[in-house]
This record gives C-alpha cells, sequence and structure tokens, in this order.
C-alpha cells in the first residue's frame, strides 16, 4: 500500500501503481502522454487535441464542464485525473463513486512542476519526471535571460467576448503575464469580483489604458472585428492574437512555452 497527496491536501492510497487513467484536463493529458503513459490513458475530453491522435485512440468521456458519468464508469479506470480550475465539484464528487479523483490545483510555476514531480511518483515514472522537470528549469533559466533586456507593458489579456472577460490576478495566466514582463491591468483589481471577471471595455482607458490587448485562441475565437473594438477603447494599444495554450496550459507544455514567448517578444 502506498499514500500520495495530491495538491488539495488529500489522501490517496493505492496497492498498485494506478494503469487505467482518465485524464479530465487537456494539459495533464499531454503530460501524462509525455511522461510515456500513453497506453495507461484510457479516457480523455474531446478537448484533449495534443498529442492529436489521441481523439481517435482513447475513449471521448465528454468536456471538461460535462463528463459522461456512466462512460468512464465502463472503463474501470484506477484513477481520475481532475483539476480544481477545469473542473467542478460536483463532477468531482460523482465520480469518487468510482474511483480515486486525483486533483490538482495550479497557479504557479512551482505548482506546474510539482504536478509533473507528482505524475512521476504516482506512476512510478520519476525518472522521465525528472528529466521533464530538468527541461523546465534550464528553459525558465534561459527565458529570465531574454526577458532582463526587455521593458515591463501594461496588458489586458482577454479569453471572452460577449461579454467581455479577462484573466485576473490568482490564475496561472497572470503568472505567465508576470514572467513576460507583462503588468495585467486587471490584477488584484478590487473593482472586479473573480479571476475572470466581466468588464466595461469602454472604461480601459481609465481603468490602466493597456499598451497591449491580448486576445487568447481559447477559449473563445476572437477575430478581426474585436480587435477592432478593443483597440478603440485605448490610447495607443496595440492589438495582438495570441495562443492561448502557451498562457493557460501546464506541466510539460512549458518546455515549449519558453520559445514561444521569446518569437512573441521578438515580434512585438
Amino acid at each position: 500500500m502506498k499514500q500520495f497527496i495530491d495538491q488539495l491536501g488529500t489522501t490517496h492510497t493505492f496497492e498498485h501503481t494506478p494503469s487505467r487513467i482518465v485524464s479530465l484536463v487537456p494539459s495533464q493529458t499531454e503530460t501524462l502522454f509525455d511522461l510515456g503513459l500513453e497506453d495507461e490513458l484510457v479516457g480523455v475530453t474531446k478537448f484533449c487535441v495534443h498529442p492529436f491522435h489521441l481523439k481517435a485512440t482513447k475513449t471521448i468521456i465528454g468536456g471538461t464542464k460535462q463528463v459522461n458519468v456512466a462512460k468512464i464508469k465502463a472503463l474501470q479506470p484506477d484513477i481520475i485525473i481532475a483539476n480544481k480550475e477545469e473542473n467542478t465539484l460536483e463532477i468531482v464528487a460523482q465520480l469518487k463513486e468510482i474511483c480515486p479523483v486525483w486533483v490538482t490545483d495550479v497557479l504557479t510555476i512551482e505548482d506546474s512542476i510539482q504536478v509533473i514531480r507528482d505524475f512521476g511518483n504516482l506512476f512510478n515514472k520519476r525518472t522521465d519526471a525528472q528529466k521533464w522537470i530538468q527541461k523546465i528549469t534550464f528553459g525558465l533559466n534561459d527565458f529570465y535571460e531574454f526577458i532582463k533586456s526587455k521593458s515591463a507593458q501594461k496588458v489586458a489579456y482577454f479569453i471572452w467576448a460577449n461579454p467581455y472577460m479577462v484573466a485576473a490576478g490568482e490564475t496561472y495566466i497572470n503568472e505567465m503575464l508576470k514572467l513576460n514582463k507583462f503588468e495585467n491591468i486587471y490584477d488584484f483589481n478590487p473593482k472586479y469580483e473573480g479571476r475572470y471577471p466581466e468588464v466595461i471595455i469602454q472604461k480601459m482607458r481609465i481603468q490602466g489604458d493597456p499598451e497591449l490587448v491580448l486576445l487568447s485562441s481559447e477559449p473563445f475565437p476572437f477575430a478581426d472585428e474585436h480587435a477592432f473594438e478593443l483597440g478603440r477603447h485605448t490610447h495607443h494599444a496595440r492589438t495582438v492574437f495570441v495562443d492561448g495554450e502557451y498562457f493557460s496550459w501546464h506541466g510539460t507544455r512549458l518546455v515549449k512555452a519558453f520559445d514561444y514567448f521569446k518569437v512573441l517578444h521578438n515580434t512585438l
């Protein structure tokens, strides 16, 4: 019998290393694959698009907010991997009736590294996990060298339209913005409630007047008309479409994120 503690502080006990995994989180599906656990993955969400072939070879159990409980139960999983932000309390409570539900809680790069470390211990992939952690550590130190010569810029990071919503403080996205020396005008703004608040774009000038307006590729498909509309409500902000996966996906995705961020800065 082995005991492991997830990022919510829940203790899980296993007689054997879990060998049938259902993942409810796209970034964690990618991380599990990168740790050499493709064969152990039996169920994934319709949003688990990396690597792309998993959607054809694994059972799709729904999305991140709505899952097919019967389908998951039929897969007879040993463990279900969830995330505090991506999945609901109701889903986790339901699925605990089937098997242990491991819940991650990722707000920082260290939290992201801990996910990899935990998966390495949990699934007996410690060597693979350590290799990825080393890659991330090397990439992070290299990026620190790159970014230190860059000037800070005020930004607003939009994730939705109709209504317009942004990433605010206490989010992983906000940590990625800080890493890039992007000062989020909605970071810990007491006028807003929640980590992804609705905002009145007509007030952007008086609420920070960003130099950059970043439009995430997910979860909303922003188009040129959104960029034009948002740009009108700043003084001289540049509106930039960004790949949301590199700002919001944790785990092994970080290795690719550092290179993406460099390219982004070199185009600004």
